[in-house]
């Protein structure tokens, strides 16, 4: 009986804050889909019955234009989220995607696609920037962990529905599921409130204590709009140039964390996962799975191991979730590294390469834990204010570089000294995020963003209650 209490304590009075994550998120389906799309599509368009003719050197370049789309999108991003606000990008991103699906479903030739893949790129860096910013500044910190993490569901929900549905249906099928998501979030998300702290950094109160009033209908709204106003000051007289990111120490620090994350979520394999799972079982020699099938169930798992940790991220926080994630995704990859060791070591393992299917399996139930779903949650934490744009966009530049930059680890020393090379570093990896989050990142679960940059200043939790307790003793003494 505990339980249930102490889960329906928690998501009390938080319907609305609920209803306004979904509203935004509901497209990252679409841009789930779009970064899933290519392993199911690219073998129909290479076939004999191929809608239009397309080479295996052109197949290739359809996922590097997403990512090309994605980093010229950085820019545009950094832009928006200030100037149109989060719930504006978010609006803008879901339009540019609706339109990308309907050019694939219409295209004649694959230079209409390349042009649709960029959109779609671009679309979905922003709004993996605006996302995470609008939920963390509307959402009450008891939840925060578990909205913010709607965000990576979403996707997921979108590469396992892409990869059940594209490889048995005709092309134009899947562009009318991502309309239709797309479709939605156009209707729904223009009738949900926008960020409190959005609208009081741009000097809008009426419109933040309206938004606040949505948000938390039995809560004390003025005094929340309050601290929130307080906060906003303080972050507005501290200085939000580029440079310092770097010259201010808590800053460096969120961004430092943020670095190192998002880099360990494609240095930890998955993106050498998704793009290379069934060429791995096959070098393994493990039991003949269809590629369709392998794809399904790696996603599946991913899946259901982030709705796990979405909905134990604020009963246990943060660290201990990349902690664990961290030791069982590396100890997966390291079995994967030494099975290939003894392969190329000439011994005869064929017979246990079941243990590599396992691994895998293991690795992304272990990934999508940790390491896959809390970077989203704390990106949008640790940054201030005045900061928050251009830091979450350079964090967002640093995923999408280090996806490249683990491709090239994975080939490269494949290519050059053994499979098992790349999966040592990559387990490696895994293990360093462990000593990482113990020596570096703070706790934020049960924190409101004020007292999160706190934390980052260095100071301590003694000294910030007294500075609350001295305050709220001084509004007393006022009190006739």
């Amino acid at each position: 009986m505990i339980l249930p209490d102490s889960i329906t304590d928690k998501f009390k009075g938080t319907f609305p804050q609920l209803l306004a994550a979904i509203a935004g998120t509901l497209s990252c389906i679409s841009d789930g889909m779009q970064y899933g799309w290519t392993a199911p599509v690219i073998p129909k368009l290479l076939a004999d019955d191929s809608p239009f003719p397309v080479t295996e050197y052109q197949a290739e370049w359809l996922e590097t234009i997403l990512m090309l789309g994605a980093c010229c999108g950085l820019p545009l991003t950094m832009y928006l989220v200030d100037k149109i606000g989060r719930k504006g990008s978010l609006i803008g991103s879901s339009s540019t995607t609706l339109v990308a699906w309907i050019v694939i479903a219409f295209a004649p030739c694959i230079e209409y696609i390349y042009v649709a893949r960029f959109l779609a790129g671009l679309a979905g860096d922003t709004a993996f920037v605006a996302a995470p910013m609008y939920i963390a500044e509307m959402a009450d910190q008891k939840i925060r962990g578990f909205l913010s993490s709607i965000i990576y569901l979403m996707m997921l929900a979108g590469v396992l529905l892409v990869y059940c549905v594209a490889p048995f249906v005709p092309l134009w099928v899947p562009c009318i599921i991502g309309i239709g998501f797309n479709s939605i979030t156009l209707v729904a998300l223009p009738f949900m409130p926008d960020s409190p702290y959005y609208l009081l950094f741009k000097d809008k109160p009426d419109e933040a204590r309206k938004a606040l009033q949505q948000l938390r209908p039995h809560g004390n709204t003025e005094a929340e709009l309050k601290d929130i106003a307080v906060a906003i000051e303080r972050q507005k007289s501290e200085k939000g140039r580029p440079q310092d990111l770097l010259l201010v120490k808590s800053n460096r620090k969120a961004l430092m964390i943020m670095v190192w994350l998002n880099g360990s979520q494609h240095m930890s394999s998955i993106s050498v996962m998704l793009m290379n799972l069934h060429s791995i079982l096959e070098e393994a020699g493990a039991v003949h799975i269809a590629s369709s099938t392998a794809a399904i169930i790696f996603s599946a798992l991913m899946f259901c191991a982030a709705m796990s940790a979405s909905l134990a991220i604020d009963n246990f926080g943060r660290r201990i979730l990349l902690i664990t994630s961290g030791i069982f995704a590396g100890l997966s990859l390291g079995v994967i590294a030494v099975y290939f060791t003894l392969q190329n070591w000439g011994y005869e393992v064929v017979q246990v390469s079941w243990v590599v299917a396992l691994a895998v399996m293991c690795y992304a139930a272990a990934f999508k834990f940790g390491i896959g779903l809390v970077p989203i949650v704390l990106t949008a934490e640790l940054f201030p204010a005045k900061m928050k744009a251009i830091g979450m966009t350079i964090s967002d530049a640093c995923y999408v570089g280090f996806s490249v930059i683990s491709l090239q680890v994975y080939h490269q020393l494949k290519n050059s000294f053994g499979i098992h090379v790349p999966f040592y570093i990559f387990a490696c990896w895994c293990f360093g995020t462990v000593v990482f989050t113990l020596l570096f990142i703070p706790e934020t679960k049960g924190k409101t963003l004020e007292e999160i940059q706190f934390i980052l200043k260095g100071e301590h939790r003694t000294e910030l209650e007294s500075s609350q307790n001295s305050s709220e003793n001084n509004r007393t003494d006022r009190t006739p």
